[in-house]
């Protein structure tokens, strides 16, 4: 018997309603709010994300470890890397690694605009 049931993750940031929309625009779903500090957004499908106000927010330093490590990571599986890059850039990601080796990798690595990186995949 399971101890809890998943609820969601909340990530911290210096904008929680900019980082919502943003996600919206990649994920679909229903933005949601508590207050101007928690945000959350009800993902198709049954996932939920939470966005949350972090006063001095500093962003991770993808790919090191010794220094603002990269805390979390969202991998979000697409159909079309190419496509789906272009989406996703033209909503405010930065590209961090897209180097997926001809193909070879199956993944690209960005940041959300508030530096959180996060992989869109290659659907298998």
């Amino acid at each position: 018997m399971p101890v809890a049931t998943y609820s969601l993750v909340a990530l911290d940031c210096p904008d929680p309603q900019v980082l919502a929309e943003f996600y919206q625009g990649v994920l679909g779903g229903e933005i949601g709010t508590y207050s101007d500090d928690w945000y959350t957004l009800d993902v198709p499908g049954g996932a939920r994300i939470a966005f949350q106000r972090a006063t001095g927010h500093t962003p991770p330093e993808w790919p090191r470890g010794d220094r603002n490590s990269q805390q979390a990571h969202l991998d979000l599986d697409v159909e079309d890397l190419d496509r789906s890059q272009e989406q996703v850039l033209a909503l405010g990601a930065t590209p961090l690694d897209l180097d997926d080796r001809g193909g070879e990798r199956g993944f690209r690595v960005y940041a959300d605009p508030a530096g959180h990186p996060f992989c869109l995949c290659r659907e298998q």
